[in-house]
């Protein structure tokens, strides 16, 4: 047919137009979800910490060893791999379009697994979790307070308690990240001190895993004397207490309990 037609006929046009575009329209609401085109290429994440590590220890030790076992994993692109002076790591596995993402994250689980003899104890203790994910940030919502009566590490502690698990049960969400940090504490040692009372850094780590009161119902008042024989701080020479206090709040569950 002559475009000529068309052209000297304008409404003719107009209404083909119109009703090729309500086609379309009418055909895009009834099209099924699983006809769209996969855009995100499959990803598997793998994460794990090693506490106390800098980036450059954590590259060395954990990422590496992670790599090497990962690398080559059936229909495998490349990976991508992060790491921070807090000692978190984050591996991302990207994989080709059409692969099954429930295979690839079990695929990437077993090379993980044989990597786990080459990583540091301290990283095999917490553990290495892998999950399928996409790297699609869904939303971003702000927990603040308005009158500024609390800080940030109740907010983030509030959060992790009361907001986190509930979100996580909706249907549909694949990760919830708190971008805050957590309760912590770092210890810098001092090597030449150490190294005169004969301690190693394990032997600290020993010591304050021995004193971790991490009790959630609990009501106690307890003195426990020290004995005269150490320092108050190792190489300090100032006057030792007399005692040491602990106090530990405790709500037993029931009556029994407190016996």
């Amino acid at each position: 047919m002559n475009l000529r037609f068309f052209i000297d006929r304008p409404v003719f046009s107009i209404v083909i137009s119109v009703i090729i575009v309500l086609l379309g329209i009418i055909s895009l609401t009834g099209l099924p979800v699983e006809q769209y085109p996969d855009i995100a290429p499959p990803t598997v994440q793998v994460t794990t910490s090693y506490p106390g590590a800098n980036a450059e220890t954590v590259q060395k030790s954990v990422i590496v060893p992670l790599e090497e076992a990962i690398n080559g994993v059936e229909n495998m692109s490349y990976i991508h791999s992060e790491a921070s002076n807090t000692g978190d790591v984050t591996v991302n596995v990207y994989f080709r379009q059409g692969t099954d993402a429930d295979m690839a994250a079990v695929n990437v689980q077993n090379r993980v697994s044989k990597a786990q003899g080459l990583l540091p104890a301290e990283v095999t203790k917490i553990g290495v979790q892998t999950q399928k994910q996409q790297k699609s940030l869904l939303k971003v919502v702000a927990l603040y307070s308005p009158d500024d009566s609390y800080d940030m590490q109740f907010i983030n502690n509030y959060m992790k308690i009361n907001v986190e698990p509930r979100v996580k049960r909706i249907a549909g969400v694949g990760e919830f990240n708190v971008l805050a940090s957590n309760y912590s504490m770092r210890i810098w040692l001092k090597p030449d001190v150490m190294a005169q009372y004969k301690l190693i850094p394990s032997d600290v780590t020993n010591a304050l895993e021995k004193q971790n009161l991490n009790r959630l119902r609990v009501l106690s008042a307890r003195t426990t004397r020290m004995p005269t024989n150490i320092p108050s701080n190792i190489g300090d020479a100032s006057p030792r207490p007399k005692s040491l206090v602990i106090l530990l709040s405790v709500r037993f569950p029931t009556e029994k309990s407190c016996v």
